[in-house]
Order: C-alpha cells, then structure tokens, then sequence
C-alpha cells in the first residue's frame, strides 16, 4: 500500500510555522501481517515507523492523498471499506490494484484506510489507523480546548455521526445518553456482545429449583419423614400417589432473565436506528451489509429455543456475582450498562464522532464572543436570559439554534444592554424564521455568524448598535513580519455585510444602514506587537472593517478583541455614529444638543393636546426667551409636561420671529404684539415609555432647560 502527498512539503512548512514541529506528531496502528510502515520526506530520507509508537505526522486537514493497494494475482475483488458512499465511490479496483484518493476536509482526529478483499470464498480486511491533523491549530491541545469549551456551554453539541474521522471518549457520571452515542459505543461492542450471548446459550448457568410431584411408593428414591405415616396407611395400595418435592436444574435464573430482557432491548434499539441510518443517502453498502449481518444475529439470538424456558425480568433484589463475574455475563451486563452511560470526550477507549473543526470553531467563538460581553459588563450568570437552545438536526444530532433562536440577552437590574446571536439570516422576507426584527436585504440573503448589538440610551430609548464578527477556520498567508493574515475574501465579506444587511423603519417604512462594523475571527497567529501594527488590524480605526486573530489558550492576542469590545461599550452612540464614514457629497453631523421646554394649554385650539399625542409641529415661547441659550447647533426639542414630565423627541425644522397675536391666532384687542420665538417641529421618535420627572431646579425662567442627550441621565429623576 502506497499513500502520497504532491504538496506534502508546502503543507508541513505550513503547519511547522503555525504550531511548531513539536506538535506534528501522530500514532500509527494496523492489522497483523505488516511487515514494514515507512516515510519518505522531501530530501530521500527515510523514516521507519513503528506500530502505535508518535512518528511524524502524515495526514492533514484539506490535502487530496492518493493511495495505491497492489494485490497478488490470486485477488479477484478488493474494495475500499468506508462507511461513507461517497469515500467508496473514489475508489476503484483494476488489474490487482485499488486505487483513488482521500481528502479529509475540514474534519481531524483519528481515522482509519480500511479494505476488504476476496480470496477464494474467504473475505479478507485491513485497517491501517492514523491522526488527521490540523495545519491551523494544534490538534493534541487547541481542539481539546475548543471541545471543552463547548461541551461546558452545550453538552453533546459537539457529537455527529457518519464522520471520517472519530476522537477517544470515556464514561461520564452525568447526563444522559443520546442515541448518538448509543449507536457508537454498541459498534465497538457489538463483537464482543454478541459472542457472550452465544456463549451463554451454549453453556448457561442453571441453578436447583423445588418442584412438587406425586409418585408411587416404589418410584420413591428417598423417603420424607412428613409422608412416613401416609406410607403406613396405603401400603396394601400400589397405586397411590404420594406428594413430593424434588430438586431439578432449570434455565430460569435471574441472569438468564437478565440476559433475555436486555437481548431484547438491544436489538430493538438497533433495529430501529439502523432503519433511519439507512435512510441516509451518503452511507455506503459496505456499512449497510454489516449493520444488516449484525441484525440478523440480533434476531436470530432472540429467537432462540433456550428463552422459552426463561422467565419475565423483574429487576435485581440484589446484587449479582454472576453478573458481575461469570464468563459471558459479565460482558452482556457490562455492554449493557455502557449503553444506559454518558461520555464525554476524553481521552478513552470508546470512539466518538465530532463535527468538523470548521464548524467547532465557529461554536467555539461564539463563545467566546458571549464571555467576554459578560466579563465587560460586569454581569453574572444570574443576569443572562439564554433564549438560544440545541436544536435537533438530522437523525440523532443536534446544532445551536440560528437567529433568535440562538439569542443571548445581557441584562442589569431588568435593563437591557446587549445582546448577541448566533447565524441569524437575513433576507427579502420580512417574517424569516431565523432573522432578526426589521432586519431585511433587498437584494439577496446574508447570514453573519455572529451578531453583537449593544443598547443605548443616550441619543436615543433602547437604541441598538450593531457589529458583525465571522469566524473563518482558514489562514490567508503571512505579512512580512510572520503574522498570520484573514483571507481577502473574508474581509470582502464583511464590506458586503455592511452594505447589504439594512433596517427597515416601521414607522417611516424607510431603509437604513443597520451594520457598523464586522471582523473576522480567525485562528490566526504572532506578537501582539506586530498584530497591533498589522494591516488588517489597523483597519478597524480607519473604516471599522478589519480582522482579530482568535485561538485556544492564545491570551495575549485575545486581549486584543477584549479591550476591542469594552471600547465598544463604553462608547457614546453619539461617538459611535458621528465615526460612520459619510458618502462623498453629504455632510453628516450627529446632533446631541436638545431644549427641553415647558407646554402649557394656550389660547390656541388642541396646541397642549397635540404634545400629548405626540403630533405637535409648532411651539412657540412667551416674549422672555432666556438669552443664555444660543440657537445655533440646537436641533432637537423635548416637551415638558408641568408636574408630569417629559417623553417625546421632536426634530427642530424651522425657527421664526412672530407677535403672541400670531401665535395665539386672535384678532383685536385680545392679542398683544409682543414678540416671541416660534419653533416648526417634526416628531422623531419617542425617547421613554413614559412620562419621566424632570430636575425642574435647572429650569431657566421655570420653563427651559438647555442639554444634550448625553446629559439626560442626570436631568431625569428616578
């Protein structure tokens, strides 16, 4: 068997300069019969490797490998033993030899080439085991992390099946088993399973069991003394039954019991998830025929004569040695208890199946992201609201929940104040089950990874910023200084994201820029230095597009992406938007400057109620107009409510001079001519819910209070 690498050199220079020789190191296992396993690098030098002892490693994550299995002559069939169809479809055997290639994607972790061949009417198979490594982040001590990490937040989230590659696993004490793991542990005991029972069958354990029975005086073996006297009495009468009891060996034992009841369970369970693997398109004949050949012995050790003469399980009143101890026994109950445990993924003997790393790093990140908003917030696990959940997916896997349903609510004393969801998508649909409300894309749909949106109050009741990051499982190259780049068309992404995604107005039905920035988060590496000097990294001052580099166990570089965030929530939304770069042509200024002014009932008709329903376009001052308040830079007006408060936010679009008479809309002696200042008004947005008290001290002439939105926290009374 011969297994090349064109790009083999390319590939491990890549992977040295990313995590270091010391970790490109992998285990090697096979069938018996081998006579030699040897490696030939790039400079003729061959390597010896011995059987389960670290050489170097070989196979690696996104590399095509073609592999070649020449046969003797007297072979006239070989195939590639995959559980996968589409594995075996690249394999085909001509002239003696088995040929294709194996390309492992985005998935790390232990596998296996495995064939099978014919001789004669024998099958024959091989197995040749290995680790696929990642050339981005180091498999024997990042992927743990990032399996670690995830499990603590999502138990069994991790777990998929029909994978090419699988990780150790051991038993867990908590949690329950899903059917997932059901199915993977009972592969690897099905052999063993299977003899035991056969084993007993053949050779059961039987104890002595009292049976009553009535015989004639001369078939009498041993005399009771309790029949003593009925044997005087009848002994003229030959014929005459006498009740006794004997010991006899029987098959009804609580092990036997034991052994029918969880028979039957297992091969129940069996059944029934073969039926819907089978369902799945990608799962190829070569696993179908032993899953079916498997069944059929299931079955078959059911049917069998010897459990007709076993009773009904009831369950243990005690302990059992020979269940514990007994040849075969102590197999069928020990598979039997696997089966009821939970596992977790360390390192052990049971074989487990992930999702690929692609796909862990972008759970892992979201994470991560979740950490440190909660760390910047000063929260406890008391103040999230998980609205995100485990959803099932497929057969018996599970994926987080996209949208809102992956939502995580960041709150303080019933406040919120941020917010972070997992791959919502938005699109032309206004109602989309995994988007987010007054989220659309006109043209088509976008799906980030992950959406941060912090609240603010400042400008604007409830206003929400919102940031993009995208978790890339991918490296672009290197700068000049060694640091690990984003691939270009990653940061491409996050352009198009800001400018696709937008915000629909409800009220206007206008659309809106939504996005204010995104990054990548990609399992990039280097001095924090030179990250900070960075192209990508420099980016994010200048057009809030640019990249973090995000790995297990890397804390320096993840400081990076903290004080990022913590900058994020410190800032004003009056900073954060007057820092949006404005389209050539258009001057953008981001007012912060408000009056708040006193209304009152006037001679004009419906002028005080127009305020209260928050329709109003004019208010106009009495002839003291305080001095002090400059006009210039003031855009936005609040009405005050005497003894009630304030609650609406009006654009200020017009200012004029005009006499009380004009203003009060009277004729004659009942106007003056007084002069007063008239503002033209255009309702924005209503900035509480309610009515809040105002500091009514800071009042000018009882009636003005000149501020910002800024400044309004400290205006307002609780």
């Amino acid at each position: 068997m011969i297994v090349e690498c064109v790009k083999f050199d390319d590939i491990w220079h890549k992977a040295k300069s990313n995590i270091g020789e010391e970790c490109l190191h992998s285990t090697y296992s096979w069938s018996e019969g081998v006579s030699s396993v040897v490696l030939s690098n790039y400079v003729g030098k061959e390597i010896v490797i011995e059987k389960n002892q670290q050489a170097p490693a070989i196979f690696f994550d996104n590399v095509d490998y073609p592999v070649w299995v020449e046969f003797k002559d007297y072979v006239k069939k070989a195939q590639f033993g995959s559980v996968l169809r589409s594995e075996n479809e690249k394999f085909t055997f001509r002239r003696q030899v088995l040929a294709g290639f194996l390309n492992y994607g985005n998935e790390v972790g232990r596998s296996e080439i495995q064939f099978m061949y014919q001789v004669g009417a024998e099958t024959r198979s091989f197995v040749f085991s290995f680790e696929v490594l990642s050339t981005k982040l180091n498999y024997h001590e990042h992927w743990k992390t990032i399996m670690e990490d995830i499990e603590r937040e999502y138990r069994m989230l991790s777990l998929d099946y029909m994978r090419r590659t699988f990780h150790g696993s051991s038993l867990d004490a908590d949690g329950d088993t899903p059917e997932i793991v059901w199915w993977s542990v009972f592969a690897s005991e099905q052999k063993n399973f299977i003899k035991a029972c056969k084993n007993i069958i053949d050779r059961p354990r039987r104890r002595l069991h009292g049976k009553e029975t009535y015989k004639r005086a001369d078939k009498l073996t041993f005399v009771p003394s309790c029949i003593e006297n009925e044997l005087a009495e009848h002994r003229q009468n030959s014929s005459h039954l006498y009740r006794v009891e004997e010991r006899v060996w029987t098959n009804d034992t609580q092990e036997n019991r034991f052994l029918k009841f969880a028979l039957g369970q297992i091969a129940d369970k069996y059944e029934t998830l073969k039926k819907r693997i089978e369902a799945v398109k990608n799962a190829s004949d070569v696993m179908k025929e032993d899953m079916q050949a498997t069944l059929v012995t299931l079955k078959h050790l059911k049917r069998n004569p010897f459990f007709r003469t076993v009773g009904r399980y009831k369950g243990m009143n005690q302990e059992s040695l020979v269940l514990q101890k007994a040849m075969g026994y102590s197999q069928v109950y020990r598979t039997w208890n696997l089966l009821r445990r939970s596992f977790s993924l360390n390192d052990g003997i049971y074989r487990l199946q992930t999702k690929d790393i692609a796909t862990l790093y972008e759970i892992w990140c979201f994470i991560e992201v979740s950490h440190i908003v909660k760390e910047k917030l000063h929260l406890s696990d008391e103040d999230l609201e998980h609205r995100n959940r485990v959803e099932m997916n497929g057969l018996f896997t599970w994926n987080l929940g996209k949208g809102e349903h992956s939502s995580i609510l960041f709150k303080k004393d019933g406040m919120e104040l941020a917010e972070l969801i997992y791959n919502p998508k938005s699109s032309e649909k206004e109602n989309c089950a995994i988007g987010i409300k007054n989220w659309t894309t006109p043209t088509v749909s976008q799906k980030p990874d992950i959406v941060l949106q912090l609240t603010k109050n400042d400008l604007q009741q409830g206003m929400k910023i919102t940031y993009l990051f995208d978790a890339k499982y991918r490296i672009g190259g290197k700068d000049k200084k060694g640091v690990d780049v984003p691939p270009e068309d990653a940061i491409n992404q996050m352009h198009r994201y800001r400018d696709a995604i937008c915000y629909k107005d409800c009220q206007s039905d206008a659309l809106k820029k939504e996005v204010i920035g995104g990054y990548i988060l990609f399992p990039g590496n280097g001095e924090t230095e030179d990250v900070e000097a960075s192209r990508f990294y420099g980016s994010i001052k200048d057009v809030n597009i640019g990249a973090f580099p995000l790995r297990p166990k890397d804390k320096h570089n993840r400081k990076l992406l903290e004080q990022f965030i913590e900058q994020l929530i410190a800032m004003k939304s009056q900073e954060t938007v007057s820092r949006v770069i404005p389209q050539k042509g258009v001057f953008v200024e981001v007012d912060n400057r408000v009056l708040i002014g006193l209304v009152t009932h006037s001679g004009r008709e419906g002028y005080l109620q127009s305020f209260i329903d928050g329709n109003a376009s004019l208010y106009y001052t009495d002839s003291h107009f305080p001095t002090a308040i400059a006009l210039q830079g003031l855009h936005y007006f609040m009405p005050y409510f005497k003894e009630q408060g304030i609650r609406d936010v009006y654009e200020i679009i017009s200012m004029k001079i005009i006499t009380a008479k004009e203003a009060e809309q009277t004729d004659g002696e009942d106007g003056t001519d007084d002069l007063c200042l008239a503002f033209g008004l255009r309702f924005v947005r209503r900035q509480y819910a309610e009515l809040h008290p105002v500091n009514t001290s800071l009042m000018l002439n009882n009636t003005f209070i000149d501020t910002t939105f800024d400044e309004l926290s400290e205006i307002v009374l609780s």
